[in-house]
C-alpha cells in the first residue's frame, strides 16, 4: 500500500509543468574572473542536468553591499532566469547554501 502512494506521488510530480524562476546570487569578491565564470556555469549545469532550461544569465558586476556579509563589503552579482519544475528549487537552494563562494542568493518564481 505504501509503494502505491509513493508511485502516485512520483507520477503527480511528473505532470507538474515547468515554471519560470529568477535567481540572484552574490558571489564573493575574492573569486577570480575565471572562477566566477566557472561558478556560474556550475549552477547553470546543475539546473540543466535536472531538466531545467536556462533563459538568460546577466552579470551585473561587482557592487557594494548594503551591509557586510562575512566581512565583505562588496560582491559579484549574477542574475539567472530559467524554467524548471518546482522540485528542483529545494535541491538548488541546498546546493547554494553549502557553497562557500556564494555569499547570498535569492530565488523567486517569476511572474511570466
Amino acid at each position: 500500500m505504501a509503494v502505491k502512494k509513493i508511485a502516485e506521488k512520483v507520477l503527480a510530480t511528473e505532470d507538474i509543468p515547468q515554471r519560470g524562476y529568477e535567481l540572484v546570487m552574490v558571489i564573493s569578491p575574492e573569486v577570480a574572473d575565471e572562477q566566477l565564470e566557472a561558478k556560474v556555469d556550475e549552477v547553470s549545469r546543475f539546473i540543466t542536468e535536472r531538466g531545467g532550461v536556462i533563459a538568460s544569465v546577466e552579470h551585473w558586476g561587482k557592487r557594494r553591499l548594503a551591509y557586510p556579509i562575512r566581512s565583505f563589503t562588496e560582491g559579484n552579482y549574477v542574475l539567472s532566469r530559467f524554467e524548471s519544475k518546482p522540485s528542483l528549487c529545494k535541491q538548488l537552494e541546498a546546493s547554494l547554501q553549502i557553497s562557500e563562494d556564494v555569499l547570498r542568493y535569492l530565488l523567486i518564481r517569476s511572474g511570466d
